[in-house]
C-alpha cells in the first residue's frame, strides 16, 4: 500500500463530446424515418470526403524508422534499467493479525526491494507495509515467481523503514546509490505493486528534495526528508525502489499527495542514504541510536520571542543551554542562537531540531544556519553520539 496524505474526493465519470454527437445524429435519422425530404438528405450525406492517402506512406514509415533507430540507445536505457532492477523487486502481501482485520484503512498488499548486508539478504520496505502483520502472515512474491516468508523482522516507527531478513537461494540485490547527490530534474523509475499490479513500472524526475512537514497515516512519521516524484506512485508501491537511470536505488516509495486516492503527479521517497543507515542500525543493535548535539532548547520560543531577538517571523528554535564539550561547544554554539537551518533544511521548532539529529548519521559533519546578533551566520557541526556524553539530556 502507500500512504495517502488527506486522502478525499469524488469520481465524475463523463460520456464521451464525440460519442453523444454521434448518438443524437443516430436518434435524429431513426425518429425520421421516411419523412426526411431530399434537401435533408442531402445535408445529411454532405460530410466531405475523407482525404486521400499520402502516396509516399511506406516512405514515411522506414523514415520514421530510421529516427527512431537513431534514438535507440537513448530510448533503450528504460527497458535496460528495468531489466537489471526488476529481479531484486519484491511484491509484499501482508495479512494483518486478527485484530485488525476488520479496518477498511488497512491494506494488505505492497512492495520490497532486495539488498545484501554482511553477506545476508534482507527485503528493505515501509513499516505501514507490514506493521499490523507477523513474520508468518508475510508472503513475498519474487520475481520469478517464488515465494518466501521472512525469518525476522525490525522496524522504526519515526522514520517508516522495515527490514526483513530472507533465506532463498540465487536471490538478486538491487545495486544501492547515493541519494545525496540526487538532482532535481534528474529522471527517474518507480517500480512496484500498484494497486496489486506486480512488476510495474513508471517514469518521472526527481521534483523536489528536502520535503517535510507531511501528515503522513496515523502521524507516527516523525523524521521526514523526502524526495518528491512525478513518477506514478500509487497504493501498492509503498516500499518499492526509486532508481535512477543507472539501475542504482536512491528511495523507499512511501507516500503520495492526493485528493482521489490515486496518482496526481506528487509522491513522496525516503531517500536510500537514510533507509540503509536505519536499516543497519536495526540489524546490528535492534534499535536506532540517537545522533547528538549538546543544546538545551526554548520550548516556549514564539512570536514575541523570534521579533525580540530580531527576526522578522516565528522560524527556527532558539537555544537556551549548551553541553559542555559537546559538538555543539565544538562549532562554537552560543546562548541565546536561533537555529534556523540544520542539513539544508529550515527548521519548524524544537521538536522538529530534536527528531532531525536523532536520525542524523553518528559522525557525519551538518552545515548550520544560525541567526545571532540579528546576523546570520554558518556554522558547522560533527554530530556525535548520545551514550558518549555523561551529561546528555533528552534534547538534541
Amino acid at each position: 500500500m502507500c500512504q495517502g496524505i488527506r486522502v478525499r474526493g469524488r469520481q465524475f465519470n463523463e460520456i464521451p463530446v464525440s460519442l453523444l454527437s454521434a448518438w443524437l445524429l443516430l436518434a435524429t435519422i431513426i425518429v425520421s424515418g421516411s419523412d426526411v425530404d431530399a434537401q435533408q438528405a442531402s445535408s445529411v450525406n454532405s460530410f466531405p470526403a475523407s482525404p486521400e492517402l499520402p502516396s509516399n506512406r511506406e516512405q514515411m514509415f522506414a523514415e520514421l524508422s530510421r529516427d527512431v533507430d537513431a534514438l535507440s540507445r537513448e530510448l533503450g536505457i528504460y527497458k535496460r534499467v528495468a531489466k537489471l532492477v526488476s529481479p531484486s523487486v519484491v511484491h509484499v502481501e501482508a495479512t494483518p493479525l486478527a485484530q485488525y482485520r476488520f479496518r477498511r484503512d488497512i491494506e494488505e498488499a505492497g512492495s520490497a526491494v532486495l539488498v545484501r548486508f554482511r553477506g545476508q539478504d534482507y527485503a528493505l520496505t515501509n513499516r505501514h507495509v507490514i506493521k499490523h502483520s507477523q513474520e508468518d502472515l508475510i508472503r513475498l512474491e519474487l520475481n520469478d515467481g517464488r515465494q518466501l516468508q521472512p525469518t525476522k523482522i525490525w522496524s522504526d516507527t519515526e522514520t517508516d523503514v522495515a527490514v526483513m531478513r530472507v533465506e532463498s537461494k540465487n536471490l538478486i540485490p538491487a545495486r544501492i546509490g547515493d541519494s545525496d547527490t540526487a538532482e532535481i530534474g534528474e529522471i527517474v523509475l518507480a517500480f512496484g505493486s500498484p494497486f496489486n499490479l506486480r512488476r510495474s513500472v513508471t517514469r518521472g524526475i526527481i521534483s523536489a528534495k528536502g520535503r517535510s512537514n507531511l501528515d503522513l497515516g496515523e502521524g507516527e512519521v516523525i523524521y521526514q526528508k523526502f524526495l518528491q516524484t512525478d513518477a506514478a506512485i500509487n497504493p501498492g508501491n509503498s516500499g518499492g525502489p526509486l532508481v535512477n537511470l543507472r539501475g542504482e536505488v536512491i528511495g523507499l516509495n512511501t507516500a503520495i499527495a492526493s485528493n482521489s486516492g490515486g496518482n496526481e503527479g506528487i509522491g513522496f521517497s525516503i531517500p536510500i542514504n537514510i533507509a540503509v543507515r536505519i536499516m543497519r542500525q536495526l540489524i546490528e543493535t535492534g534499535t536506532v541510536e540517537g545522533g547528538f548535539l549538546g543544546v538545551k532548547l526554548d520550548i516556549k520560543f514564539d512570536s514575541a520571542s523570534a521579533r525580540y531577538v530580531g527576526l522578522n517571523q516565528l522560524r527556527g528554535t532558539r537555544i537556551t543551554g549548551i553541553t559542555a564539550g559537546s559538538p555543539a561547544t565544538e562549532a562554537n554554539l552560543q546562548i541565546n542562537d536561533v537555529i534556523l537551518r540544520f542539513d539544508s533544511l529550515q527548521i519548524q521548532n524544537d521538536q522538529h531540531l530534536i527528531n532531525l539529529v536523532k536520525r542524523t548519521e553518528i559522525g557525519r559533519r551538518v552545515e548550520l544556519t544560525i541567526f545571532r546578533d540579528r546576523q546570520m551566520l554558518t556554522k558547522y557541526v560533527q554530530v556525535g553520539r548520545r551514550n558518549d556524553y555523561v551529561e546528555a539530556s533528552p534534547g538534541p
